[in-house]
């Protein structure tokens, strides 16, 4: 039966074509526009470690002064941590692991000939940030708890750095030149490139930076590297970075279950009461907080704006385009009474005249989505074409590409609906006499 619907509607559909291709152009071009911009909100708001976020959380405390007046341009200095409190907090050890870290952009200056100087993005972090996210290793391994302590000039080239300073050679035990310092390489990363990089300060291309790479960050200190994170004091530190008054640290713990993030929860709250006791925190404790990884994403609301109004914006377009589909084939159906009539009268129920119009509705939707998937590759082609540091990730994925065809589909079907009611509804026995 399905089949003879099937070509029921083919047939209808070759009858008129210049009708059948409006509608098709129309449900294509709701379709790629909508498409286009889901696509780029998915890229944006997706998981960057699927496997691992559950147990990844985001503490933060609340250092600042009662009368500390937070600036409307200015970054929150609750995003970061001060150098006391982040390094209280890991020695603490009150989570499975937990890391402390600060972004850093450094010049290196290459031994090989041919190689002039350049820079270079990284991370300066404590022992447990490779384990806790996942960092894949091609060669060595990170550093331990001790050359945290001991301040080791150690350094995790990514596989990408490595090639570019040694080629195909190993680098594993080589010296790399970082500004004034000589660091010997003790592993090699592969190149690892969460997105958006969650770990990173506010004031990063989350969607486009990517860590080349790793030391120590008691190391970067010691040997007074700079820091690109967004450095914010409430009162003066002269400059020096382990200063109770300057955020410029991120904090990351990882927690197991439901237990171990209460009892984390409260770790913090504990915290910052012990602190207001020896008066450095001044307001109240339960300031404290704790975001999941995905939480923190969000309250971090890495989708511009205009990209949530450009996405409003297209599926308005693909309801006007349905309504106008709606239209068109209300039009189309409701001609066809005679047609419909006369099975009526050959024994055809309703439900069988609904089903018919039904399969034609996907048919043109199936069409509009294949229109669709080409007007949707060609807008994220110019999306990709943009200067916005997460328009190089506008591709489509499979599930973006089921999507497409399932929402054209629906759309179409949708649309079909009031008109199919409507041709089903006719009165076989009105029409018949003007046969």
């Amino acid at each position: 039966m399905f089949g003879y619907y099937l070509d029921l509607a083919l047939r209808s559909l070759k009858r008129n074509k210049v009708l059948t291709a409006l509608m098709v152009l129309a449900i294509g071009l709701g379709i790629g526009a909508s498409m286009t911009m889901l696509t780029v909100l998915h890229v944006m708001s997706g998981d960057p470690l699927p496997e691992r976020s559950g147990q990844l959380y985001c503490p933060q405390l609340d250092p600042l002064p009662l009368k500390y007046q937070q600036s409307a341009y200015g970054p929150d200095p609750r995003l970061n941590f001060t150098w006391p409190d982040a390094m209280a907090l890991v020695a603490a050890h009150r989570a499975e692991r937990q890391a402390a870290m600060a972004g850093g952009a450094l010049l290196i200056r290459p031994a090989q000939a041919g190689l002039r100087p350049f820079y270079v993005d990284g991370r300066y972090a404590t022992t447990d940030f490779f384990a806790m996210f996942g960092v894949p290793f091609l060669r060595g391994q990170g550093w331990s708890a001790a050359d945290d302590a001991g301040r080791t000039r150690v350094v995790v080239l990514s596989d990408t750095l490595s090639r570019k300073l040694f080629g195909t050679d190993d680098s594993i035990g080589r010296m790399v030149r970082f500004g004034d310092a000589d660091l010997r390489v003790i592993g090699v990363s592969a190149d690892w490139q969460p997105k958006p990089m969650f770990y990173a300060d506010a004031s990063a291309k989350v969607f486009d930076d990517a860590d080349q790479f790793f030391l120590p960050l008691s190391t970067a200190l010691d040997l007074k590297f700079d820091t690109n994170s967004n450095q914010s004091s409430w009162s003066s530190f002269e400059g020096d970075m382990k200063s109770p008054v300057l955020t410029w640290l991120q904090v990351w713990v990882q927690l197991k279950d439901a237990a171990q993030v209460a009892a984390y929860r409260q770790f913090l709250i504990d915290y910052s009461a012990q602190q207001k006791a020896l008066g450095r925190f001044e307001r109240p404790p339960t300031q404290a907080r704790l975001y999941g990884l995905m939480n923190w994403l969000d309250r971090q609301n890495l989708v511009p704006a205009d990209v949530r109004l450009q996405l409003w914006l297209a599926l308005g377009f693909l309801l006007v385009c349905m309504i106008n589909i709606v239209a068109l084939l209300l039009a189309k159906f409701l001609r066809r009474s005679g047609e419909v009539s006369v099975r009526r009268a050959l024994g055809a129920r309703r439900r069988d005249i609904f089903l018919q119009f039904g399969i034609e509705s996907a048919v043109i939707g199936l069409a509009g989505g294949v229109l669709g998937l080409a007007i949707a590759q060609l807008g994220l082609w110019s999306v990709r074409h943009r200067p916005d540091d997460y328009a190089h990730l506008a591709q489509m994925d499979v599930s973006m590409l089921i999507g497409t065809f399932v929402l054209a589909m629906l759309a179409s079907v949708l649309a079909g609906l009031l008109p199919a009611w409507r041709a089903c509804r006719i009165a076989p026995a009105l029409q018949l006499k003007t046969l």
